[in-house]
């Protein structure tokens, strides 16, 4: 299984009113220097098109998907919706941390690590029209 599939796991684990961090994600994908990749991955599509991509922070809890999105403040509504409190701080629109950050448990992180091991590398559904434009999202 590819950083990219093992990246749609556990972006979906992410329960309904909480966020996790780039940098939480990558560690639960067994890479935890790939904040950024995962930032590219969502970015370019690479994980898929199911992915709630707006429960994904920075690791201050600034909101920093807007490249993902139609609009700017798409991620800060839907956040909202799932009754997230976004405040604007002069850094932008964030999320306290402490109260919505997804605290995933030892026993989340092994069944992630063994569906990691189990699943099929079937990359058809994780491939998807990239969100971002063609140049952003070339690999070289």
């Amino acid at each position: 299984m590819d950083f990219y599939q093992k990246m749609a796991l556990v972006c979906r684990s992410i329960p309904k009113g909480r966020v996790a961090t780039y940098g939480q994600i990558a560690l639960l994908c067994e890479k935890p220097k790939n904040a950024r990749q995962v930032g590219h991955g969502l970015k370019c599509g690479l994980a898929g098109e199911d992915i709630p991509a707006h429960r994904i922070v920075n690791s201050k809890g600034l909101l920093a998907g807007a490249a993902y999105f139609d609009t700017p403040d798409m991620q800060k509504l839907l956040l909202e919706a799932e009754s997230v409190e976004v405040k604007r701080t002069d850094s932008g629109w964030q999320v306290d941390l402490k109260r919505f950050g997804w605290k995933n448990t030892l026993e989340e992180a092994l069944a992630l690590r063994d569906a990691f091991l189990t699943e099929p590398a079937d990359r058809s559904h994780t491939m998807s029209a990239s969100p971002a434009s063609a140049d952003d999202c070339r690999t070289e």
